[in-house]
């Protein structure tokens, strides 16, 4: 049996943005990974970076733990994860030079590794994983079991999608994206997370308390900007039965108010989220819930079993209001969808959030102005803006990578900052964002505001983006990147046949 440490470097205490918006989750992937440890025989301590004062904590975790391996494992199920941020690199990199130096083996997997596993590998980590990573892991672990003193060339030799140092070089047998791994079963390590720390922090900040789950991993949709280092295009669900016997548990064990169900694509099969709301009901276990889904999954049919499983917001990846830029994007969705699943589902009672990208290639002003339309017609209840952040893997990275200069990254999810030459600079971008939130809470206003307070304001909001316009010329970049030929229709199809095929 060894002593395994798991752990993350998010920590909130350096996402500016993230720290003030006060909703922080347990690290859901890795400590699914501390279970499959813990089922293999292991003794297993977990170091939650989520809530910790800072890196400098990490320190007495190790003198606590003493563990024999550590795994620094990401949480594949955070979306900040996937945008590599620059200062959650710098905690990962101090935190495998410390258990280096406290005389554990080092094991790191993430999306940031999987792209770029030097950085780790030249702070000491003894392997990075690629990708999930779950075989190769299996089997460092029981190698080192068997011999404690193998040496590093033997115990990474011959074992795929791993990286590891040898003579100052980076070797890496990949072996490409890999469905998510069928060993990952059974539910999180739930008892070694500090879940009252998380109830605090949500009660002082919102007055109620919400839990992470996910059904499923991975997303089969091919939108041109979408990292996907972890597993590619697969998508691999739980059965319904046993997400709602782990929301069940929750509900007993901890006692949430709320759950954020953290699937890039939750649902999918409307007879899956039917079976998932039964079980449910028969148990009595459902817990109002969010979930983050596509505008072209929402029928009627889908729309209703969600409500009964309890569903109470969803946000959609929304994008923008102009059909031109879905298109480039290969988002494979209509602004009309978005308009229709809106209302259809305000008609159920369920909230609507939207996920707003600014500045993808080839966008101009008139593609702004049509997804503030898109804010004005569709009334969504709360949005999420952000601007088009080139990731390796993916095909707007490679249409950009050119201009991509020693800032490749931000620093924390509040940076949104352009880097790559898009229509206009990174304040312009900035200023349509603030005016896009304000036109949302104007608009949510509406019902309660005295009719005069109301028309005050939106005659102001107006003259706001009245001189936003006049003066846009003065923010537009120089060479701005030509916009990619927009998709055939013929390679478009395959993601739309999906959406359809799934949602009948």
């Amino acid at each position: 049996m060894l002593k395994i440490q798991v752990g993350h470097s998010y920590f909130l205490s350096y996402d500016r943005k993230q720290w003030e918006r006060g909703k922080p989750y347990p690290p859901l992937a890795t400590i699914q990974i501390a279970a499959l440890l813990r089922q293999m025989g292991h003794e297993v301590a977990l170091f939650d970076a989520m809530l910790a004062d800072g890196v400098e904590d990490y320190a007495g975790s190790l003198l606590t733990a003493q563990p024999d391996v550590v795994v620094i494992y990401e949480d594949n199920f955070n979306y900040l994860t996937k945008m590599c941020l620059g200062r959650m690199r710098e905690a990962a990199c101090q935190m495998i030079t410390e258990a280096r130096a406290h005389g554990a083996r080092v094991i790191v997997a993430g999306s940031d590794a999987s792209d770029h596993p030097d950085a780790f590998l030249e702070a000491g980590a003894d392997a990075v994983l690629i990708g999930e990573g779950i075989a190769a892991l299996i089997e460092l672990i029981k190698r080192v079991e068997r011999d404690s003193a193998i040496d590093t060339l033997d115990w990474v030799s011959g074992i795929a999608g791993v990286a590891t140092l040898t003579g100052g070089q980076t070797q890496l047998t990949r072996v490409g994206v890999m469905p998510p791994d069928p060993r990952l079963i059974g539910h999180p390590a739930w008892d070694l997370v500090d879940i009252e720390r998380y109830r605090v922090m949500w009660i002082e900040r919102h007055g109620y308390f919400s839990l992470n789950m996910a059904a499923s991993r991975g997303c089969p949709f091919r939108c041109n900007w979408c990292a996907k280092p972890i597993w590619g295009n697969h998508y691999n669900q739980r059965s319904a039965q046993d997400v709602a016997a782990e929301m069940t548990y929750l509900k007993k064990t901890f006692k949430p108010d709320h759950i954020w169900l953290a699937d890039d694509i939750f649902g999918f099969h409307v007879d899956w989220v039917t079976e998932f709301g039964a079980h449910l009901s028969a148990d009595d276990g459902s817990v109002p819930f969010t979930i983050q889904t596509r505008a072209d999954l929402m029928s009627e049919r889908m729309t209703s079993a969600l409500e009964h499983a309890g569903c109470t917001e969803a946000w959609l990846g929304a994008e923008s209001g102009s059909q031109r830029v879905l298109d480039a994007m290969n988002k494979g969705t209509k602004v009309a969808d978005l308009v229709a699943a809106r209302k259809r589902m305000g008609e159920h009672g369920i909230r609507v959030g939207f996920f707003i990208q600014l500045g993808y290639l080839g966008e101009q002003l008139d593609d702004l102005l049509a997804t503030r339309e898109l804010i004005t017609q569709a009334v969504p209840d709360d949005i999420g803006v952000s601007v088009s952040y080139p990731l390796p893997g993916t095909k707007f990275y490679e249409q950009v990578k050119a201009q991509l200069g020693a800032k490749t990254h931000w620093q924390d999810s509040g940076d949104l900052a352009m880097m790559f030459r898009g229509a206009y600079n990174s304040d312009f971008y900035r200023s349509v964002r603030d005016l896009l939130h304000e036109q949302v809470t104007l608009q949510q206003s509406k019902a309660t505001a005295p009719p005069e307070h109301y028309d005050e304001a939106s005659t102001a909001l107006d003259a706001r983006w009245d001189t936003l316009v006049a003066n846009e010329r003065a923010h537009r970049s120089k060479d701005a990147t030509a916009a990619p030929p927009t998709i055939s229709q013929e390679d478009a199809q395959p993601a739309r046949h999906v959406a359809t095929a799934q949602n009948r």
